[in-house]
């Protein structure tokens, strides 16, 4: 038996049920897991309080990234063996495996090596960030001298994308509700933060542009704000959105988007797992980065695994300045 977190219906933390279970053989194409860290993720925390597109089949396991050693192989397996450390990349679907546990099964397409050099916590921190963040090169086409606008920055994802605009040579802006993260965020890279609640964003974004714009902008939050950015944004900028924190209803901005020829786009990190050319060059980028210093995962907070419910708090509570990562 192993301890396993399910969930029985959407709600706050306190619906993270750490049980005893039987994990099991794995069956064809997968493995079973001794998991070590699990990096958590906003999606986890939506989907386990039901704002997330997936809906689960209750109880339902949950999380989706981090790092184990292999225990059994199941039929079919190639290219890994029993006792091997491996980071889970998450590129299923939420519920349909778990990595919240002591053991876990998880498909063997998910399993990469980890990169050298780093601990087992900042190995299971890196995958997600840095494929989400790289929005801002395969999507935002970003160059040097670009002003770049990065909300919710002190996030895993926000950080990221800080430290890929500054390896691009571009100029990251910060973009946080307040300014009590702005000297942290400084410390990690950005150029200029805005408090978006104490300052407004189009003049902060103008006056720190030189009167240019933010030819990028990369948005978590999407929702009425939409219209400022597309305000704040540079003739012919774009503004990529990859989540739906505001959880409400995003206006077309059609008068500046038409007028200055601007382009909105979602995004989500599969748009690069799941096409293996694309995968396997920004596979390559994120470790030449990790290798040489311009990419660096930070970590906010570790958390161990019976602890797992404050660790979802914490992540809510938006606090945090980087990864919090749970170890098993």
């Amino acid at each position: 038996m192993s301890k396993v977190v399910r969930v029985y219906q959407h709600g706050g933390p306190e619906e993270l049920r750490i049980e005893d279970m039987e994990v099991g053989e794995p069956g064809p194409g997968e493995v079973r897991l001794r998991v070590e860290a699990i990096g958590l993720n906003r999606a986890e925390a939506m989907f386990r309080a039901g704002h997330y597109p997936v809906r689960p089949k209750f109880p339902t396991l949950i999380g989706y990234e981090g790092v184990g050693v292999i225990e059994a192989l199941g039929s079919g397996v190639q290219g890994f063996s029993p006792g091997e450390r491996v980071c889970v990349l998450p590129n299923y679907r939420l519920g349909e495996y778990g990595l919240y546990g002591e053991r876990a099964i998880v498909p063997a397409g998910s399993l990469l090596t980890p990169p050298p050099g780093l601990g087992v916590i900042e190995a299971a921190s890196i995958w997600m960030q840095y494929f989400t963040a790289l929005a801002i090169v395969e999507a935002g086409r970003v160059a040097m001298g670009d002003y770049v606008i990065i909300r919710a920055a002190s996030s895993s994802v926000g950080i990221a994308a800080i430290q890929l605009a500054n390896w691009a040579g571009a100029v990251p802006i910060a973009a946080t509700r307040t300014s009590a993260k702005a000297a942290a965020l400084k410390e990690q890279g950005a150029k200029h933060v805005i408090a978006t609640d104490e300052s407004d964003l189009v003049k902060e974004t103008q006056r720190v542009t030189g009167g240019k714009g933010a030819r990028v902008i990369f948005d978590p939050v999407q929702g009425p704000d939409v219209e400022k950015l597309a305000q704040a944004a540079a003739e012919e900028g774009i503004i990529i959105i990859y989540g739906g924190l505001s959880e409400r209803a995003t206006p077309y901005p059609h008068w500046p988007v038409a007028l200055k020829g601007l382009s909105i786009r979602g995004w989500v990190a599969s748009a690069i797992w799941s096409r293996p050319e694309r995968f396997k060059y920004y596979r390559e980028l994120i470790l030449q980065g990790l290798a040489s210093g311009h990419l660096e995962p930070v970590i906010a907070k570790t958390f161990p695994f019976a602890e797992i419910a404050a660790a979802h708090r914490y992540l809510e509570s938006n606090q945090q300045v980087g990864k919090i990562v749970v170890t098993v």
